[in-house]
């Protein structure tokens, strides 16, 4: 059995390194900055993998051994994966050479004490290999320069020594949980604002998948011929810049930039009219990259990159559902046609719309209390999804559906519930209309100003959890987001508008008295019906217009009584 040790096993590359050899069975020391060990075993964990032959230890490649345990038992060490790297820019110098420089050339040292070493894989950047490069200068930027530093002197140093070294070269890694690069780009544009992309039609920003990359490390060692070499490890499918904003604006449902800024005119530009950081400008290039050599060892060990711009779709959808990092990602969520989803997509027991100005977040703690599965998607224009018919939600929804689940709707969404509900009521076991918006009295305070949009637009999460009456936390987090987003301040006051329509008012009246399937109402006291109906009503004491936000036990509790009725009726 072949026995490893990662370096920098807590972060982005490294952490995906030691999930794949201990899937493929390897007993594996992960080496992690002190504090870190948490982060890899919790991360592990929501991947469902086995840490049998895990060893985590501390570790710190600033210092000549490396601050390893001195417990640590190295003979069957055979491969070093050094993942450990500062990567990130605004490093200084001194910080950026610590790890990347002096961190490295400890390792090789420690490197060649083991007795049963066979290889050490060591990963560096593609733009190493672009000779008139301008990266080598500290003042531009220190993770770049540093990496160039290194990169002859580990060659020299491995060589003097007799270490059998291998040298990966990526380009922009994507996975769950890469925020750095292209990430800031990609944020820009799903805020409005990326108004001109940076380089010309040629621009090429490479990108390689996360798992692929991982994979394509650990099976170097076993390739004899790979020791001495390095390997520069990219798709070259990747789409030329302009078309890869493209590619991820069509998936986001949002409008990509029409016109490019050379990048030498961006340089002498002040950074306060940019927005640019002078240290990602060396990516933004017209460069090509020789892939050969990994493309040979990609083919001996049966390795297939992944399409690119499904690798691009994929990991837009985590970068949307993480906020760009600044909450956990939802793993089942994601775009489809332009609806944002999240959820069960197949058989699910309940599916859940929002109401406004939240967005599906706001479902979270009640579809945590139900004990089934759900799905709940942002009604379109609204939230994360792209502009369309918000009574078209539900049939594009229940598209992939083939269990028949209890509809709800809160506020707004009752709208497209009931319309549903009473169009195929073969299809759902039941509905719950909480806050049903078309039974209470006309919304007040966001219609009556002409700026109301505006207001909205610009309002914090803690303006806007004050003006709803509702606690603060993710779902208000979210909302504000979202609103402050181009178009969909706007398009809520439109949805909220039309809601407030006597006619649609008066339309949504009508199919709740059509509606064959079993119907049950949830108001807070606060917030109550302006009519009596006949269909059983349940009342929440001291909430208002978001129970789920104040009461979401008490909200799951009902919404679990129409799914127990509808299961025991059949």
């Amino acid at each position: 059995m072949s026995h490893s040790i990662v370096l920098g096993a807590a972060g982005f590359i490294g952490r995906a390194v030691v999930a794949q050899l201990l899937e493929q069975g390897g007993s594996v020391v992960a080496a992690v900055r002190p504090g870190s060990e948490d982060r890899l075993t919790t991360w592990l964990r929501a991947r469902a993998t086995d840490q049998t032959g895990l060893r985590v230890v501390s570790c710190d490649v600033t210092a000549k051994d490396l601050g390893l345990p001195a417990d640590l038992d190295t003979a069957d060490i055979r491969d070093i994966y050094n993942c450990a790297a500062r990567f990130a820019f605004g490093l200084g110098k001194d910080e950026a050479y610590a790890v990347n420089v002096t961190g490295a050339l400890h390792m090789l040292d420690w490197a060649a004490t083991l007795p049963e070493l066979r290889r050490v894989v060591h990963i560096t950047g593609y733009r190493i290999t672009v000779e008139d490069s301008n990266e080598q200068d500290y003042e531009r930027g220190a993770y770049g320069a540093s990496k160039f530093e290194s990169d002859p002197m580990l060659r020299r140093h491995a060589a003097e020594r007799g270490i059998p070294l291998t040298i990966a070269n990526p380009s922009s890694v994507l996975g769950a949980g890469q925020y750095v690069g292209l990430a800031s780009m990609v944020d820009d544009l799903w805020h409005g604002r990326l108004a001109a992309l940076p380089g010309g039609r040629e621009t090429f920003v490479p990108i390689v998948d996360l798992d692929y990359f991982a994979t394509f490390l650990i099976n170097l060692p076993d390739q004899d011929d790979t020791a001495g070499r390095s390997f520069t490890v990219l798709d070259s499918r990747t789409p030329v810049l302009p078309d890869l904003i493209r590619v991820l604006a069509e998936h986001l449902g949002v409008r990509a930039p029409r016109f490019s800024v050379p990048v030498s005119v961006i340089e002498k530009l002040p950074r306060a009219l940019t927005g640019a950081d002078p240290e990602t400008l060396p990516f933004i290039a017209d460069d090509r990259y020789d892939t050969s050599a990994a493309d040979a060892v990609a083919r001996t060990a049966g390795l297939t990159m992944p399409p690119a711009e499904t690798v691009l779709r994929t990991w837009a959808d985590h970068l949307v559902s993480s906020r760009f990092g600044a909450v956990e990602a939802d793993p089942t969520a994601g775009f489809v046609d332009g609806t944002w989803i999240s959820g069960e997509r197949e058989h699910p027991a309940y599916v859940l719309l929002h109401g406004l100005p939240v967005d599906s977040e706001s479902w979270a703690e009640v579809r945590a209390a139900l004990a089934a599965p759900s799905l709940v998607a942002d009604l379109p224009g609204l939230g994360r999804s792209a502009p369309g018919g918000i009574d078209d939600v539900l049939p594009r929804l229940m598209g992939s559906v083939r269990s028949r689940p209890v509809l709800v709707g809160h506020s707004l969404g009752c709208g497209p519930v009931l319309r549903y509900a009473a169009a195929h009521p073969d299809r759902v076991s039941g509905v719950v209309l909480v806050s049903p918006a078309f039974l209470q009295p006309r919304t007040g305070w966001l219609l009556r100003s002409p700026l109301a949009a505006l207001a909205l637009r610009r309002m914090s999460a803690a303006a806007l959890a004050t003006q709803l009456g509702i606690p603060a936390g993710p779902a208000v987090d979210s909302a504000a987001d979202n609103l402050h987003r181009p178009g969909v301040a706007t398009r809520t006051i439109a949805a909220l508008r039309h809601a407030s329509a006597p006619e649609r008012r008066k339309e949504l009246t009508g199919l709740l008295a059509r509606v064959t399937v079993p119907v049950r109402i949830v108001a807070g006291t606060q917030d109550p019906l302006t009519m009596t109906v006949p269909q059983e009503l349940a009342v929440i004491e001291g909430t208002g217009h978001y129970p789920q936000l104040t009461h979401p036990a008490q909200v799951a509790a009902e919404i679990a009584r129409v799914g127990a009725q509808t299961v025991h009726a059949r």
